[in-house]
């Protein structure tokens, strides 16, 4: 008890000498920026020195912004005050901050108190930048508060509860150029709404409940997101100005056809995955056989002229949806495509006609995603008419590997060698001289042919998850001098079924999930970096591997193995 009575005086002493700084002492400065982010403030900080441009308070617990609460600003230009509770802004408080550009008050309450606060907005005529996300908004609210904005560049709206964009909403915002309508309500867009907005470049209206997008006219639009809805139509106006629409994001919806795209555009990302697209082919699955739910759809022709004015794409994704067959013909006149996803369809056939010029279709395609669709053989013109391919992804699908009669390392094939060992039930991944990676896992692939990649010269093979697969030392002839990178992982494949050659290149291999009690001798030349042999039943890892890999091997993975206690030796 004396001990207690005896330190009191000094704590109150140390108080009273104002020892117990205020909460804005906490904050970083310098002459012009001062960050007071997340220091528990419940006011406006007043101890900050004249000259600050740029002021960061978010994440803090500040509910009012008024004139008496805060100090005169008259060169601030950035203020985040993100994450607070705010819900009252005073006019006297924003007509001293007269050289503010950017206003963040993202995850607030403006919702309450909207019609004071937005007649105090109305003094913000210098702002090019404001966040209003996350306040509880509705559509009326939002269009109030930015009802006099007019040197506006970038607006964000997400996170609200918006419901409809009405006609004048914008009106007096002209030169906005980006704008953030995401993670809404909204269902219904008003004829012009955009009208005003002729410098608008980028909408991002995805997380919505928009179902139909008819007369789309926005030939200014550079990105336009419309993921996540449910759109079952998007049809565009053709006018004489031309679109520079470069990227369109309609993933997530319930679009039934290819969309109708306007022709004359630079569109260079196109996403349709996750939609219910069954056909690209011509005439396939006409608008009659459906409850025409809009009057647009009854234009609809399904003809090839829908990919006329796709000459730019070169991302275009149309996984996760329900086609059948890959149309060659379709993706003819797309000069520019580089990376094609069909993976999670139904495919089982590729397809091809021959072209109006009696030529055959060729694809500029240099990466393909295939993968989870049901293709049981892929034919040999399939490889010849993608003479740019480089990359392809055939995981989880039905495909057995033709074997190669090439017995030389990278000698010439003969005329036989062309001709699949089974007529027309394997797939000949031999002689694709341009394609560097190849996935073929979860393909029920029991026994790979010899030389089955021969004159192919891959950089990277995934054979994983093809159960009890048989690995015959001559399956990888013809990479030895290439192959850098090989998956055998989860086959179960026991000591008698995993016979490698020697692969002067390999630096990365994974044989985890196999049976295997013994390295496959042939990878005892391998310049290996990366080994992973978790999950098998190594008892011991052979000295004479790990010598040959003593400069090279940088990581390696052996967990679950039943290694012997006695048998540690190579582990110095």
């Amino acid at each position: 008890g004396c001990l207690l009575l005896w330190l009191l005086p000094s704590v109150l002493r140390a108080q009273s000498n104002g020892e117990a700084r205020p909460r804005s002492m906490l904050c970083q400065q310098s002459p012009t920026k001062v960050s007071c982010k997340g220091i528990g403030l419940r006011r406006f900080p007043k101890e900050l020195a004249q000259g600050v441009k740029y002021l960061e308070l978010s994440h803090n617990f500040i509910q009012n912004l008024s004139g008496s609460h805060m100090p005169v600003f008259g060169q601030l230009e950035y203020l985040d005050m993100c994450f607070n509770q705010l819900e009252a802004v005073s006019d006297t408080a924003l007509a001293q901050l007269p050289q503010l550009r950017s206003l963040l008050l993202g995850s607030n309450h403006l919702d309450r108190g909207y019609l004071a606060n937005g007649r105090a907005f109305h003094l913000l005529g210098s702002v090019e930048v404001l966040d209003l996300s996350a306040n509880n908004l509705e559509s009326h609210m939002a269009g109030w508060y930015i009802s006099n904005l007019t040197r506006l560049r970038m607006l964000d709206l997400s996170r609200n509860k918006m419901t409809r964009l009405p006609a004048g909403i914008f009106w007096s915002t002209p030169r906005l150029r980006e704008l953030d309508l995401s993670n809404n309500y909204i269902l219904e867009i008003e004829e012009g709404v955009f009208d005003a907005l002729e410098e608008l470049e980028v909408v991002n209206l995805a997380l919505n409940s928009l179902h139909c997008i008819s007369g789309f006219n926005l030939t200014q639009l550079r990105v336009l997101n419309l993921s996540h809805n449910a759109l079952e139509l998007f049809a565009s106006e053709e006018g004489a100005e031309p679109y520079l629409l470069q990227v369109l994001d309609l993933s997530h919806n319930r679009l039934l056809y290819f969309p109708e795209l306007p022709k004359a555009h630079y569109l260079t990302h196109l996403n349709l995955s996750n939609n219910l697209i069954a056909s690209l082919l011509p005439g396939s699955r006409h608008p009659g056989e459906f409850v025409l739910r809009y009057k647009e759809m009854a234009r609809f022709n399904r003809t090839l002229h829908t990919t006329a004015g796709l000459t730019h794409v070169a991302d275009l994704d149309l996984s996760n949806n329900q086609l059948q067959l890959f149309p060659f013909t379709f993706f003819h006149s797309l000069d520019s495509l580089h990376n094609l996803s069909l993976a999670l369809n139904c495919l089982q056939d590729v397809a091809k006609e021959p072209l109006a010029t009696g030529t055959e279709p060729t694809l500029s395609v240099r990466s393909l995603d295939l993968r989870s669709n049901a293709i049981h053989v892929l034919p040999r013109w399939f490889f010849s008419s993608l003479p740019q391919l480089e990359t392809i992804d055939l995981g989880s699908n039905s495909l057995q590997p033709c074997k190669s009669q090439g017995s030389d390392r990278g000698g010439n094939l003969g005329g036989s060698s062309r001709v699949p060992a089974t007529g027309g039930t394997c797939t000949p991944f031999y002689n694709v001289p341009r394609l560097k990676h190849l996935s073929l896992y979860k393909n029920n692939i029991t026994r790979l042919q010899p030389y089955a990649f021969n004159q192919t010269s891959l950089l990277s093979l995934d054979l994983s998850g093809n159960k009890d697969l048989f690995l015959p030392k001559e399956a990888l002839g013809g990479l030895e001098f290439s192959l850098q990178k090989l998956s055998l992982r989860g086959n179960q494949m026991d000591d008698s079924k995993a016979e490698l050659p020697c692969l002067d290149t390999l630096k990365v291999l994974d044989l985890s999930g196999n049976k295997l009690s013994l390295l496959p001798t042939g990878l005892f030349c391998s310049p290996l970096e990366s080994l992973d042999v978790r999950n098998n039943n190594l008892l011991t890892l052979e000295k004479l591997a790990l010598a040959s890999w003593s400069r090279s091997l940088k990581d390696v993975a052996v967990a679950g193995n039943p290694f012997s206690c006695c048998s540690l030796a190579w582990l110095d």
